[in-house]
């Protein structure tokens, strides 16, 4: 095979794997949504009548603080059956090169997932104690792979420290969700990337195409805010369309509620003069292409 063709093929044969894994994945999932406890939903609607809210007034990283130790661990079968390691590998595996910068990288769950490509990867996230356990991983490394890897606390807000242009690739897996101002976070990424880098998104949302899952989300955020510090129902579209990133492709699983998006910076191109997105909504048992224009486990598959 020639070099382009046998790309195009392990595209599809990743793509093929990806959905049977997904649409395993979705039943899981929706195996979880069914059989959620009443009185957690319940006990979400009081914290949504409260003053108090964990989706409004988190304090995320507090949260992230303290889960930090059992995290791995709590997430890992619900990444395993629903394919989200796959979908890490693939991503970066197919657009990831040169330097590279990932923010919210939590506990470093793609750690071992960047190729060759890549010549250095900083990690960043707002939670030491969750980067404590990224360290630890990278020390299990053999010696050259270590020196691939730098571990810096950082507000993902503020890339102050990193100049413009700095990275040919930045990357954020579940990360959006967390994010106390998720726009400024992507501003910041586009800041940070090269004018012909990609900025490499894995995220969870709201779904566009069922109703009743968005609904669902919206039921049991306070929920799953609380536990996870993660805000699993927020309009990533209209996260990305606030940011102004130039969408190459976006992907959705699980029902429309995974997010696989590859961008670039915001170009300097009239919108009427802009390249077509190519859209693609996988759900349980179809893929279709449309034009741009857990419980509480389900998870937080955040970081």
């Amino acid at each position: 095979l020639q070099p382009t063709m046998a790309s195009n093929t392990l595209r599809r044969v990743g793509l093929l794997a990806a959905g049977g894994t997904a649409y395993g994945g979705a039943t899981y999932l929706t195996y979880h949504y069914l059989t959620s406890a009443k009185a957690d939903r319940d006990a979400a609607n009081v914290n949504a009548r409260s003053q108090s809210s964990y989706v409004n007034d988190p304090n995320r990283t507090e949260t992230f603080q303290q889960i930090a130790f059992g995290y791995d661990d709590q997430i890992g079968k619900d990444e395993f059956v629903m394919g989200i390691g796959l979908m890490r590998r693939a991503l970066l595996f197919f657009h990831a090169k040169g330097n590279a910068l990932e923010v919210g990288a939590g506990t470093g769950r793609n750690l071992g997932k960047y190729p060759s490509s890549v010549r250095k990867v900083v990690l960043t996230d707002s939670s030491d104690k969750m980067l404590e356990r990224a360290k630890l991983k990278i020390k299990a490394m053999s010696a050259s792979e270590q020196k691939r890897y730098e571990v810096v606390v950082a507000d993902s807000t503020d890339l102050s420290e990193y100049k413009d242009g700095s990275f040919e690739t930045v990357v954020d897996t579940f990360g959006l969700c967390s994010f106390d101002d998720p726009v400024q976070v992507l501003k910041e990424m586009q800041r940070v990337c090269r004018d012909d880098g990609k900025i490499l998104l894995l995220e969870h949302g709201r779904s566009k195409t069922y109703e009743g899952l968005s609904k669902y989300l919206d039921a049991n955020a306070e929920r799953h805010a609380k536990n996870w510090g993660c805000i699993f129902n927020r309009d990533i579209d209209g996260l990305l369309h606030a940011a102004g990133l130039d969408i190459e492709s976006l992907t959705t699983w699980h029902f429309g509620t995974t997010y696989y998006v590859v961008a670039k910076p915001k170009s300097n191109k009239s919108e009427s003069d802009a390249r077509r997105v190519e859209r693609t909504n996988i759900a349980a048992t179809s893929s279709s292409s449309i034009s741009p224009n857990n419980s509480d486990r389900r998870q937080c598959s955040c970081r």
